[in-house]
């Protein structure tokens, strides 16, 4: 599925994930409140904390009343781990397969990085 076609809430997620996996947002670091983050990406303020009930529902957010969400210990080897098992197995068969179809080694690839 493309891009364009997943659910906001997902796509969300996905820039969510992206910045804690970057650095962005470190392991006991405060999340932006579903507000700030709606007003930044342009979105409703529902589809945000729909985005980061996920991210609570799987453990990887603390929320701490009245303060905010934090990235929970233990969150970055948890996505990390989550985001190469789906990477391996959702993206990578259609890469290698378009990388046969045009000839393209990994040799290729890995002098162009």
């Amino acid at each position: 599925m493309s891009n364009a076609n997943r659910p906001v809430y997902l796509r969300l997620r996905d820039e969510i994930c992206a910045a804690i996996l970057d650095g962005v947002y470190p392991e006991g670091a405060m999340l932006p409140s579903v507000r700030a983050y709606a007003a930044q990406q342009g979105a409703n303020p529902l589809t945000v904390a729909k985005a980061y009930q996920q991210f609570q529902d799987e453990g990887l957010v603390t929320v701490q009343r009245g303060i905010g969400m934090f990235v929970a210990p233990g969150a970055v080897a948890a996505l990390r781990e989550r985001e190469r098992a789906a990477f391996l197995s959702d993206e990578w068969p259609e890469i290698a397969a378009r990388m046969r179809r045009l000839g393209i080694s990994f040799r290729d690839v890995t002098e162009k990085t």
